[in-house]
């Protein structure tokens, strides 16, 4: 699945219902009370040294408004000067040099513009992104942040999948906040 040592991953913090955000986007619910004492912490630094080991960052329209929204809100723009794609066919603002928006074709925008040129390409939302990146049979990776909070309906992690994705487990970790990060390898189809 890689090519030129790049790896694609797909990441998102859900409910533990598999949710991204409420039917109308809100994701009120991140912040969540919980508190797990077995748990590790997630210090700044750790956080702010795994962040420097991601080149790209490849979003919807939704998601980009929600980071938007976030940093309107004084919460900061969390995806630092890294280059983000963004795919939309809207007019969107575009608030910084690093954002460029896309609406060709996903396939061609990951194999011949973002490989070559990114080692650790990051999806991160929303729902039909993850999916069409993963019948499309992009992702190396998928990163699941599960959040202790059941919320019961709105938009899917993975929208429309047309088959199963076989995935290998490859790490587990729990932290204080009650949050469980779940990372898999996407595992290539039997023939492929």
């Amino acid at each position: 699945m890689t090519k030129l040592d790049s790896r694609v991953t797909i990441h998102m913090a859900a409910s533990l219902d598999g949710f991204i955000a409420r039917k109308d986007g809100r994701v009120d619910w991140l912040e969540t009370s919980d508190e797990f004492a077995g748990g590790d912490t997630m210090d700044p630094e750790f956080v702010k040294t795994f962040l420097s080991t991601i080149d790209c960052y490849v979003m919807g329209a939704r998601t980009y408004e929600t980071a938007l929204d976030f940093e309107a809100k004084g919460f900061g723009w969390a995806y630092g000067d890294k280059p983000t794609f963004v795919l939309t066919t809207r007019d969107l603002p575009r608030t910084r040099h690093a954002i460029e928006f896309y609406s060709g074709d996903l396939a061609r925008l990951v194999n011949e513009r973002l490989r070559p040129r990114f080692r650790s390409i990051w999806f991160a939302g929303g729902g039909s992104v993850s999916g069409e990146c993963l019948r499309l049979g992009l992702a190396d990776e998928v990163r699941y942040s599960i959040l202790p909070i059941l919320i019961g309906d709105g938009i899917a992690f993975f929208e429309r999948l047309d088959r199963d994705i076989p995935l290998h487990l490859t790490e587990v970790k729990a932290y204080k906040s009650g949050m469980v990060a779940l990372c898999y390898k996407v595992q290539a189809r039997q023939g492929e």
